[in-house]
């Protein structure tokens, strides 16, 4: 009789609204995150993991999900004018910077994004 090696692969289950945003975001983890991304055709790099976890701070510091302008605000305060600039973020997070990252990220849609 052969032996067959069975691999077993982590299924993620993912609670989202209709518009794919992580119902309770205590839920978060990186693995989710990395699900949420490749949801949304994003390869996570460095760069977006330090934004991801810099809106997740955000996020306990003022308990809502940023906008853009006091997304590039905190940002710039934190890292600098560089990942500030609308241009950088876009192509980190095409089309709407401030609600893809908020999506990943695990946390509510910010109020201003459509």
């Amino acid at each position: 009789m052969a032996k067959h090696d069975k691999t077993m692969t982590k299924a993620i289950t993912l609670e989202v609204d209709n518009d794919g945003f992580l119902l309770n975001h205590f839920n978060w983890n990186e693995d989710i995150a990395q699900q949420l991304a490749e949801n949304e055709g994003i390869d996570l790099t460095q760069n977006h993991w330090q934004l991801i976890h810099l809106i997740r701070q955000f996020y306990q510091e003022f308990d809502i999900s940023p906008a853009m302008r006091p997304l590039t605000k905190y940002i710039k305060l934190h890292l600098g004018p560089e990942q500030a600039s609308s241009i950088y973020l876009m192509q980190l997070f095409p089309q709407s910077p401030a609600k893809y990252l908020a999506k990943i990220a695990g946390l509510p849609r910010p109020e201003n994004c459509l």
